[in-house]
C-alpha cells in the first residue's frame, strides 16, 4: 500500500515553474523588476535561475493558490511564463552544470495528519 501512495503522491504533489523576462531600461522597470521577484520570494518561490523561480506545491489546488496570486502580481510590462508540472514529471528534468549533472532541487517533506 505504501508503494501506491508514493506513486499517487508523485502526481498529486505540483511544481509551479514561473519564467520571465522582465525590462529593467528604467528606475520605473527596475523597481517593478525587483517588486516582482520580492512578492515571488515572499510566496516561497525559489530562484532556480537568474529570471526562473520555483515552488514545491503538496497539492493542485495549493500551486492554483499560488498561481492565482503570481498572476495578481504580474508586472505591467515584460514577458512572464506560468508552468505547473507533477512532482513525477519534474523529476525526470536533467539538470547540468560545466556538463556535469546536478542533482535536482530538494522536495519538501509532507506531514501527514491523521
Amino acid at each position: 500500500m505504501g508503494n501506491l501512495s508514493s506513486r499517487f503522491n508523485q502526481y498529486r504533489i505540483m511544481w509551479v515553474i514561473v519564467f520571465f523576462d522582465l525590462p529593467t531600461q528604467t528606475k520605473t522597470d527596475t523597481r517593478n523588476y525587483r517588486k516582482f521577484v520580492k512578492q515571488l520570494e515572499e510566496d516561497g518561490f525559489t530562484r532556480f535561475q537568474w529570471s526562473i523561480f520555483m515552488r514545491h506545491c503538496p497539492s493542485m489546488e495549493n500551486a492554483q493558490v499560488h498561481i492565482k496570486r503570481t498572476k495578481k502580481n504580474l508586472p505591467p510590462k515584460g514577458h512572464v511564463c506560468i508552468l505547473h508540472l507533477t512532482d513525477k514529471q519534474f523529476g525526470m528534468m536533467e539538470v547540468y552544470l560545466s556538463q556535469q549533472k546536478e542533482a535536482l532541487p530538494e522536495t519538501h517533506q509532507q506531514l501527514e495528519l491523521f
